[in-house]
């Protein structure tokens, strides 16, 4: 007897102790709450629960709390079991409902466990994002009486990661809206096929691609452009990306081979960053005149794997330098 009562003296301790939040609960109410909707003829609780959201807080409202440990306390800031039990509609609300969907759904389903990601609010106001696992406890399978749920605080892993996509949706946006033609490529096949020259002991890159054109026009074919901003479709008159993609063969032609045989050699020579003017095609067949700059990403000075070039169109003043040249000569 006095071994049994240990057990339960030991248990109590380890829960109270317990480094993570610890709930007790009887789901009863809400079990008797499913039983009644089933015996109205209710198949698809999702949809049920949808048709009416106030059935959600009603199920939220069927919770009884019996017991949490110290963790709970400190991390809901509640001076005692008594003061938190109290305000439990402080804890339990708004976008918390959002999220109990996914609870009530596998209850209903019939798991003895669950697990949720979910929102509840410090009795200070603090909003907390939750991991909640749950499991009904044996001895409780036909009532669930008695379930015993944990809680995790994600906070920090839920704000961060909220932080990370506005990060990148700015840095998504700032490509997207630069008023400066922008591409992401791929050169790593580029440098797969310069190390193969080198490693033949190539040491005179300019003679080798005098002689071998055909290099230039295989190092060109296989560069992958991962992506383009707006201004890019502008520029070459593509009403999408993949108008302009199918139809790189129409923007990178002519005088394009001799540029890009001086841009191989200055990438042979460790030149990551480069800048000089090219001539491309917009779809309509007119020459553009740029300026482009191209840089090896830092990140991917290995492997050429990330490359950003932006063009900057120069036509008009090209043109008007052609023209000021035709009248200084007559």
């Amino acid at each position: 007897m006095s071994s049994s009562l240990s057990s339960v003296a030991d248990f109590e301790h380890m829960f109270d102790l317990a480094p993570v939040s610890l709930w007790v609960e009887d789901y009863s109410a809400v079990k008797q709450l499913f039983d009644s909707w089933r015996a109205e003829g209710v198949t698809d609780l999702r949809a049920h629960l949808a048709q009416d959201p106030s059935r959600v807080r009603q199920c939220s409202a069927a919770f009884k709390v019996l017991q949490v440990n110290r963790r709970t306390l400190g991390l809901f800031a509640a001076d005692s079991q008594d003061a938190l039990l109290a305000n439990l509609d402080k804890v339990f609300r708004d976008d918390m409902h959002d999220a109990l969907t996914h609870e009530l759904a596998a209850l209903w389903a019939g798991e003895q466990e669950f697990s949720n990601q979910s929102v509840n609010y410090a009795l200070d106001g603090r909003r907390l994002d939750v991991q909640i696992r749950g499991r009904i406890l044996p001895g409780y399978e036909d009532s669930w009486a008695r379930v015993l749920l944990s809680l995790e605080d994600i906070t920090a892993q839920v704000r961060g990661a909220s932080r990370l996509r506005r990060s990148e949706q700015y840095a998504r946006d700032l490509f997207e809206h630069s008023p400066v033609s922008l591409w992401v490529e791929d050169f790593s096949a580029v440098k797969s096929l310069l190390d193969g020259v080198r490693a033949q002991g190539i040491d005179d890159f300019k003679t080798f691609i005098t002689v071998h054109p055909e290099f230039v026009s295989r190092c060109m074919q296989e560069i992958r452009v991962i992506d383009v901003n707006q201004q890019t479709l502008r520029m070459f008159g593509a009403s999408s990306k993949d108008m302009l993609l199918n139809n790189i063969g129409r923007v990178f032609r002519g005088e394009m081979h001799e540029s890009f045989a001086e841009q191989l050699i200055d990438l042979w020579e460790g030149k990551t960053f480069q800048q000089r003017e090219v001539v491309n095609y917009a779809l309509s067949g007119d020459a553009v005149h740029i300026h482009m700059q191209f840089s090896v990403l830092a990140d991917h000075l290995a492997d050429w794997g990330l490359v950003l070039l932006s063009l900057v169109d120069i036509t008009a003043r090209k043109k008007a330098e052609a023209y000021l040249e035709y009248l200084g000569k007559h």
